[in-house]
């Protein structure tokens, strides 16, 4: 396969993770490098590691995933996006000196979100004979790259309008959980 054919699907898997990158970057107080690298880390390897799992199991489960997985997606991202949403309405201000993380868990269901569509190709590298691993790697560090620019992006736009930002977060997410959606029903 052409390595610019490889960065060209890198890039494409990574762009919900860098909208979803920048808006973490807008939620996260006080951003230190640490997180940020927390933030890239936890996206670029979900996207190096989802074409693996779907590379290897591609075959035996395609006929049930492909009908059910643009739903696991758009409902991942709506759960988020709405308690996003409901988080920059109604959070109580706090001191601002205070510093706001993104947990575990949150991180995990925003990286397997957006790191569904990186399992489809993996499938689909395995129905036509594609060795995987050359382009997980690939995938993985571009998508680390894109996120970590995309936190930073993120952070320097939290200082303009915090609480609009928040929400406009949420609303993006759902609207990607959306434009995932759609194509899988239509």
């Amino acid at each position: 396969m052409n390595i610019i054919y490889i960065f060209g699907i890198a890039l494409a898997l990574s762009i919900d993770a860098f909208a979803v990158s920048v808006i973490n970057g807008v939620t996260v107080k006080n951003l230190k490098f640490r997180q940020a690298l927390v933030i890239a880390l936890f996206f670029g390897g979900f996207q190096a590691i989802m074409p693996i799992i779907g590379w290897s199991i591609g075959p035996f489960f395609k006929g049930y995933i492909e009908n059910i997985s643009h739903w696991i997606a758009f409902i991942l991202l709506v759960i988020v996006g709405a308690k996003m949403i409901y988080e920059s309405i109604f959070r109580k201000e706090k001191n601002n000196q205070q510093t706001s993380k993104l947990g575990i868990t949150t991180l995990l269901i925003l990286s397997i979100a957006t790191s569904i569509d990186a399992f489809a190709v993996g499938l689909s590298f395995s129905l036509v004979g594609i060795n995987i691993f050359l382009p997980a790697i690939i995938i993985g560090f571009v998508t680390f790259f894109v996120c970590l620019i995309g936190v930073y992006i993120g952070d320097r736009a939290s200082d303009l309008c915090e609480k609009k930002l928040g929400a406009a977060g949420g609303i993006v997410l759902i609207l990607i959980g959306v434009k995932i959606l759609i194509p899988g029903i239509v």
